[in-house]
């Protein structure tokens, strides 16, 4: 969840892989914060013991499985490498990392958000790494879509989305859409939705029938943002929300699309669609609420399919938002998981370097999806004959990507569009701003961001 960047749809990812590279000869390694080609070295078992400190946000269920495994995997290849791990939750990631990078005892290695409140900040303030030379050196910019590493680009003074160094690789693949158990669709005499519309008369439905259409925790308010851009992807054209979401010049929110779905969410918080209290509860434990049945749809990523899994067996599906008539394909937030990244300050970078390759490479690719994750890439090829919540990702990533748009998380924008837009979304679903407000409100913080 997750991040991030620049106005371009995602391309297939079937046919990819990440695949290590034969091992160059070992050099000398450097520190340098500015190192060159000439310094990479790709075989680190003959280096000096040290440890690699690594932070992440891999900290739920099958996501901490994954991280796990490879570690493990890691330190028995480089016996000469000890990995520091330090789990954290998202939020607490966010919070922390800015600090941490600009000390002396931060991470070697760090997921990153992609969005300019975060990368974007930390490539302006020199406390990134350019991963080129090893990009070169690994293969990653042959083997992974140009589209997927524009995700993680950005010119060296960090004012560019989407062009210019490579700052991160990522592992996984997301998408924002729809998870509901078939037993309580079952309850409520209903299928699920083929179309937008016959989603949305399904939440009256249920809402008429006494149940809880929609599951929602806001206090954070990024999850607020989510379900934004599933009803604004309903509603609105891809070119538009790109532009927007990138940050880039050249769109408005005041159109009649983005108009529509601010009526749109805010009639569903009118009506009672969502769990009551939804603005003042957390992300964990509604999600938490809803695999023990207590509302019939959740709108989140795919990254909470093994979480779900793991407390709902096989009564949870995910499918992605259903085609609306307002749109000319299926359409929905996604791209990539958070990429990780390395620290200026990192003991040895080709250490780092070495890392991050390993966890991305193919037989990484196995390993997440063998953990349920959605790996970035070859994707399909892991489905097989799965008919969980598991193979419902996994292939709803694969249609996303090559039949679908793939629309950026709206916080991407600017360094505080995540804080802009969640509280305006927060003040609109609380019914204390009307939806025309809350697109004059944005369009403020839009035209603030692209003069920059």
């Amino acid at each position: 969840m997750k991040h991030w960047y620049r106005a371009v749809a995602i391309t297939a990812m079937a046919a990819l892989s990440v695949g290590a590279l034969s091992a160059c000869a070992p050099q000398k390694s450097s520190g340098s914060s500015d190192q060159q080609t000439a310094d990479v070295v790709t075989d680190i078992s003959k280096l000096p013991k040290q440890t690699l400190t690594v932070w992440d946000q891999e900290s739920r269920g099958g996501q901490n499985e994954q991280m796990e495994k490879l570690n493990k995997k890691f330190q028995e290849k480089y016996p000469n490498i000890q990995i520091k791990r330090v789990s954290k939750s998202y939020d607490d990631l966010t919070t922390t990392l800015a600090l941490a990078l600009s000390g002396d005892e931060g991470p070697d290695v760090a997921q990153t958000d992609n969005a300019r409140s975060m990368m974007g900040k930390f490539v302006s303030a020199k406390q990134l790494v350019s991963l080129e030379p090893w990009a070169k050196a690994y293969g990653w910019d042959k083997n992974y879509s140009a589209d997927i590493l524009n995700y993680a680009r950005y010119s060296a003074d960090g004012k560019d989305f989407g062009t210019g160094n490579l700052y991160g690789l990522p592992q996984v693949g997301e998408s924002v859409g729809i998870y509901y158990a078939p037993s309580e669709l079952k309850k409520y005499g209903l299928e699920a939705p083929k179309t937008w519309e016959e989603f949305t008369k399904e939440l009256q439905t249920i809402k008429d029938k006494g149940g809880t259409p929609l599951m929602l925790g806001n206090v954070e308010q990024w999850p607020g943002i989510h379900v934004w851009g599933v009803v604004e992807g309903a509603n609105e054209k891809a070119n538009t929300i790109r532009t927007l979401g990138f940050g880039n010049k050249g769109a408005s929110w005041i159109t009649e699309g983005n108009t529509k779905a601010a009526e749109t969410l805010a009639n569903w918080a009118k009506r009672g669609y969502f769990n009551e209290g939804f603005n003042g509860l957390d992300y964990d434990s509604v999600w938490q609420s809803f695999s023990k049945k207590e509302g019939v749809f959740l709108i989140a990523g795919s990254w909470l399919a093994p979480d779900l899994k793991a407390g709902m067996k096989d009564d949870v599906k995910f499918i992605l938002p259903p085609k609306s008539e307002n749109v000319d394909k299926t359409q929905t937030t996604g791209g990539t998981g958070l990429p990780f990244t390395i620290s200026t300050k990192a003991k040895d970078k080709n250490v780092a370097a070495a890392y991050i390759d390993f966890i991305t490479n193919q037989d990484a690719m196995k390993v997440l999806a063998e953990t349920g994750n959605v790996p970035i890439n070859n994707t399909a090829s892991y489905v097989g004959a799965k008919t969980d919540v598991t193979a419902d990702v996994l292939t709803a990533f694969e249609e996303l990507t090559t039949k679908g748009n793939v629309l950026p998380y709206m916080n991407y924008a600017s360094p505080t569009m995540d804080k802009d837009l969640g509280a305006a979304l927060q003040s609109l679903l609380a019914g204390e701003s009307t939806p025309e407000k809350f697109i004059e409100t944005m369009e403020g913080h839009y035209t603030k961001a692209i003069q920059r």
